[in-house]
């Protein structure tokens, strides 16, 4: 397992549906090293905590698997060309992963880091209308929940550090809620 791209943003205001939102969703990849702290990665901002962000939200990872199922969506949604690659951070992860996938996470596993840093599967993310908007579609939040291609969000259980082309490791925890169907359960509400 390895981490592909480490990915931050500030966040900003931008006009989505003809309102004016702040948004730190276009989130670009990093060279180098990036601290993680208990709040998330340096350099990385979350404009609304109450979706993503906290102790329990700092960091969100997704799995470069679904990646192509994104550039063809987008393609047929005409808002991407059949060629073009989805790039790292346009869903609005920080940790771009290789080699997982949330039917292999459980609530409470540990990423471990080559640096030390331990990241805890904490939750699974639900898409709203800014993930349409980065998307360029706005079917792309029915599309996640339908295929359950959610991604997960972290707490830092042990700051350190991050870069790109990092392996993982992956603990096992208590093994009793798994991540995608949490998801299912929290979307069918």
């Amino acid at each position: 397992m390895k981490i592909l791209s480490v990915n931050v943003a500030r966040a900003q205001r931008v006009q989505i549906n003809g309102r004016e939102v702040m948004t730190a969703i276009g989130k670009r990849p990093c060279s180098g090293p990036v601290m993680i702290h208990p709040l998330g990665l340096e350099g990385d901002e979350q404009a609304d905590p109450t979706v993503h962000g906290g102790i329990q939200k700092a960091v969100y990872a997704y799995p470069s698997e679904h990646l192509p199922f994104w550039r063809t969506v987008r393609a047929q949604a005409r808002a991407g060309a059949w060629d073009e690659d989805v790039p790292p951070g346009l869903v609005g992860e920080n940790l771009t992963l290789q080699g997982v996938t949330e039917r292999e996470l459980w609530i409470g596993d540990r990423l471990c880091l080559p640096s030390g840093a331990v990241l805890v599967v904490s939750e699974p993310r639900r898409p709203c209308f800014k993930f349409n908007a980065a998307m360029g579609f706005n079917q792309a939040s029915k599309l996640m929940v339908q295929s359950g291609y959610c991604g997960s969000y972290l707490a830092v259980l042990v700051p350190g550090e991050v870069q790109a082309g990092d392996e993982f490791t992956l603990e096992p925890g208590a093994r009793e809620l798994g991540l995608t169907e949490w998801f299912r359960a929290k979307m069918a509400r």
